[in-house]
């Protein structure tokens, strides 16, 4: 590590896990997923959250993170188009219709499947608190006169990306796995869905008017 620059790795891991245990509007869609449409529907959403995080740390090493975060209206323009996001998906399982009791998962098309990863990823691209994260955590493990300082990023990016589809992975499948014990009562399997909604549409509001 040390020859690409990076330092202090053992904390950065630390720090990454940490991260991901924290909840927020990716742990959010991945628990709502598989509580709405099973353990595959969340797996597919860590699928996407992670290739979100791709995305950021190629457009970090890059030097282009830095510039969406100097513009304002940029910034401004992600942060509502993230919380407006959120909100629309919060509404959609707020007032989805109540389903019969079913002792399997739902059954996915690839259209499903298609759809499920590409909300994933735009949760997670259009959430303004994860560019400003990558923003400035990132450089604070890379040293400052590190000659592969783009390798470092990518590498650093890498590795954060494995970590967060290991723990997303994970927490959509207990999550599914305990939607799918409720899944005999379709009353508690409604409730959690409408829950998961309300706290989907409360997250996009608080993005939205957080200040820059």
């Amino acid at each position: 590590m040390i020859s690409f620059g990076i330092t202090d790795f053992g904390l950065f891991l630390m720090a990454v896990l940490l991260l991901n245990a924290t909840p927020g509007p990716d742990t959010a869609y991945i628990v709502g997923r598989s509580v709405a449409q099973g353990r595959r529907a969340g797996l597919l959403s860590a699928l996407g959250i992670t290739a979100g995080c791709c995305i950021h740390a190629t457009l970090s090493a890059f030097g282009l993170t830095a510039l969406l975060a100097a513009s304002a209206t940029a910034f401004m323009a992600v942060k509502l188009a993230g919380g407006a996001y959120l909100i629309y998906l919060g509404l959609k399982m707020l007032f989805s219709k109540k389903k019969a009791a079913s002792a399997s998962e739902p059954q996915l098309d690839l259209r499903s499947h298609k759809t499920i990863f590409l909300q994933a990823l735009i949760t997670n691209v259009l959430n303004p608190k994860v560019i400003l994260f990558f923003l400035s955590f990132f450089p604070q493990f890379v040293l400052h006169d590190a000659q592969h300082k783009t390798a470092a990023f990518l590498l650093l990016g890498a590795v954060f990306s494995v970590v967060t589809l290991c723990w997303n992975s994970g927490t959509a499948m207990l999550a599914g796995t305990l939607s799918q014990h409720a899944s005999n009562n379709p009353q508690v399997k409604h409730w959690l869905e409408r829950s998961v909604g309300a706290a989907f549409v409360a997250l996009g509001m608080k993005l939205a008017l957080t200040r820059n």
